[in-house]
């Protein structure tokens, strides 16, 4: 099953993740199909937090993929991006 999810990046105590759509089966910050966006908890006010492509992120939905809880809730959270 495809699942959209976060991906680890980042160094040490400088966290910056990808929105990827992978199989679920797939360790965390391995192998993924597509990337569709990122999230940066660290970013100062004057860089973009988060970038979704809504357009993939609505394919990748449409074909059976399920989001994350922590996905969902940062789309949530950040609903014009």
């Amino acid at each position: 099953m495809v699942v959209i999810r976060l991906a680890r990046g980042g160094s040490k105590k400088r966290p910056f993740y990808s929105i990827v759509a992978t199989d679920k089966r797939n360790r965390r910050d391995s192998n993924f199909i597509e990337r569709i966006g990122y999230f940066n908890p660290k970013a100062a006010e004057a860089e973009q937090a988060m970038r979704v492509a809504q357009d993939r992120l609505s394919y990748w939905t449409g074909v059976g993929a399920q989001i994350s809880p922590t996905v969902k809730r940062l789309i949530k959270d950040h609903p014009a991006v």
